[in-house]
């Protein structure tokens, strides 16, 4: 028998034993963790569905707006048949892609001579010009549209009416001016620079691979070649005497043509009245209320509204990657 059995033998605290206490807390623990998560979780969820739910929200009023504004353009657009003055504004540069290009012009044209209700066209001009081709194509429209519906057109200038806007402008039965209008500038030039002395100072070679002898025509890296540069000033030549005809075509026996007249100097709108380049004073108001008898005026010019922005910049966006793709190949033009 052993001689401790009537001892009386220690019986451990089942609350208070450390052991205990360090098995029973370690899952208590990790209960509260993965509770506070779930609770975190959930919070994170609800505020995501949330703010997904805003903006289909926001893309859905987006679209509405854009739909909304294209329908309220088209409205506008339409002209009443009631006897107005139609307009057609020739804004900025003559160019392609810009607000005065020929494409949008044509269909300004197009829309205005073709209203029953409009009794003229006005041009309203504040253009410094710009190219003879996109000039030209809107000229020669004017004429056609004009014997087609037997509409007389006037150019009302405001700022400035130069180059090719003036190009346009002989196409008009009158020309109106204000005073201080700048008038002229009947010629046409190409410009460029000449870098060959700067690149021998600073050790630069040109490198220039052609097919074909002038391929690399008027080059500015290049010296330059007087052959090409006689070539260049007789096609400039031969556009410009086609200028003086459209412009002496369009005022006839009103011009009172001097040396200067297209030397491609210009002039204020006083003096291009006593010159013949234009006709009268006046505005586009007194045109409409005292020449045409039609003082409501309406607007044919194309204008870009906030949804052809929109679309504008999107696909700009979309094509930006491919842009730059083709911009690191080399050129081969």
């Amino acid at each position: 028998m052993n001689p401790n059995d009537d001892l009386p033998q220690a019986i451990p605290d089942p609350i208070g034993s450390p052991a205990r206490a360090s098995e029973s807390g370690a899952p208590a623990s990790q209960e509260a963790v993965l509770a506070q998560f779930a609770r975190d979780y959930l919070r994170d969820r609800r505020s995501e569905r949330r703010w997904r739910v805003f903006f289909r929200l926001a893309w859905l009023v987006l679209v509405v707006a854009v739909l909304w504004l294209l329908l309220a353009q088209r409205q506008v657009g339409t002209a009443p048949n009631t006897p107005h003055t139609a307009l057609v504004e020739v804004r900025g540069e003559i160019a392609v892609d810009t607000e005065a290009s020929a494409e949008l012009m044509l269909s300004a044209l197009k829309s205005a001579f073709e209203d029953q209700g409009a009794q003229a066209v006005v041009l309203r001009i504040n253009s410094p010009g710009g190219s003879p081709v996109q000039a030209g194509i809107v000229y020669d429209e004017i004429l056609r549209l004009k014997a087609k519906h037997g509409k007389k057109v006037y150019a009302v200038v405001e700022e400035i009416c130069a180059s090719g806007a003036y190009y346009i402008a002989a196409a008009a039965d009158e020309i109106y001016v204000d005073k201080a209008s700048v008038v002229g500038s009947i010629g046409v030039l190409m410009d460029g620079f000449g870098f060959t002395g700067l690149m021998d100072k600073l050790g630069v070679e040109r490198r220039l691979i052609t097919a074909g002898a002038n391929k690399g025509m008027l080059d500015p890296f290049s010296p330059e070649d007087e052959a090409q540069r006689a070539y260049a000033q007789a096609m400039l030549d031969q556009i410009h005497r086609q200028f003086i005809k459209i412009v002496k075509d369009g005022r006839g026996k009103r011009l009172k043509e001097t040396p200067e007249t297209f030397s491609g100097l210009f002039w204020n709108g006083e003096e291009a009245v006593k010159l013949g380049l234009a006709d009268h004073l006046g505005s586009l108001d007194y045109v409409a209320r005292e020449v045409i008898k039609a003082e409501e005026v309406i607007d044919y010019t194309p204008r870009d509204n906030v949804a052809e922005r929109l679309a504008k910049r999107f696909g700009a966006a979309m094509g930006e990657g491919a842009v730059k793709a083709l911009r690191s190949l080399a050129p081969i033009r």
